[in-house]
């Protein structure tokens, strides 16, 4: 028996169902439940939420989250292997789990979810990175989503809340402030896992905000930035020369120096030269 229910540990599970982790499907599953259910309170209340789980491989978070009360749980799971044993948590909570066999870079799940909905997941390395990407980039804020509580390899959580002069900033971290706040909860050691991955985890847990935190054309911000990060450790006006032949007159016109770089610069500074090349 486990402690936050009355299944069979993950352990077992896995043995029963023949649920190796597959490196190719980015998998490390997270097997002590009290872990599992700890992460699902760095979502928050969940009590009236429905919730988005990607990967949920032998369903270590997806009981977690419906022990602390989470009023329903959309997981979609590419891995067919898992799918038994996540009909077996199904029928533990009545109504409360869907189980989708398919992939989560190609499944349209808002219209499944009610609101309030948050998305929590330990997310397959694999496709982590472009999920987030996706779900800060709709085309309307605010989002589908409240908030975000994924697990990522700890390099990649470091990105995302990083600021300007760290090592870590990018555009993964310009993208994320721009519309929400961000913060670590929770840090993970590779032994947590099996089978053990070579690099530490770390839970992230994000806010959205009910508007970006400064004006800007959402696909131009996008462009602007990913111009200047592609070559960071030159000048801007030498970086972002593709994004036309006065650009150094619209870094001066905003106050950014030429001949800064582009880790030096801070997310109201890079909207503000949205603006300015915004037709």
């Amino acid at each position: 028996m486990s402690q936050i229910d009355d299944l069979p540990p993950l352990r077992a599970v896995i043995e029963t169902h023949g649920i190796a982790a597959k490196k190719s499907l980015g998998q490390n599953f997270l097997l002590d439940l009290n872990l599992t259910a700890k992460i699902a309170r760095m979502a928050g209340d969940l009590k009236g939420s429905d919730i988005l789980e990607i990967g949920p491989g032998p369903g270590g978070l997806t009981r977690g989250l419906l022990a602390e009360g989470a009023r329903r749980v959309l997981a979609i799971e590419k891995d067919a292997r898992c799918i038994a044993a996540l009909e077996e948590i199904a029928d533990a909570y009545p109504g409360r789990l869907e189980v989708v066999n398919g992939d989560a870079l190609e499944i349209d799940v808002a219209g499944r979810l009610q609101a309030p909905i948050r998305i929590a997941a330990n997310l397959p390395y694999n496709i982590g990175t472009e999920l987030l990407v996706r779900w800060l980039s709709p085309p309307d804020w605010p989002p589908f989503w409240e908030s975000l509580t994924l697990m990522f390899q700890r390099e990649v959580a470091q990105r995302i809340v990083a600021q300007p002069g760290d090592k870590a900033y990018g555009r993964l971290a310009l993208l994320v402030h721009w519309r929400c706040d961000a913060r670590i909860v929770m840090d993970l050691p590779p032994e947590a896992f099996s089978p053990p991955p070579k690099v530490s985890s770390a839970v992230v847990h994000l806010t959205a905000l009910p508007a970006p935190r400064y004006p800007a054309d959402a696909a131009m911000l996008n462009r602007v930035v990913a111009t200047a990060f592609n070559q960071r450790r030159k000048m801007l006006r030498s970086a972002l020369k593709p994004l036309g032949p006065d650009v150094e007159d619209h870094l001066r016109a905003v106050g950014i120096p030429p001949t800064a770089r582009a880790e030096e610069i801070g997310l109201e500074q890079f909207c503000a030269l949205t603006r300015s090349l915004t037709p």
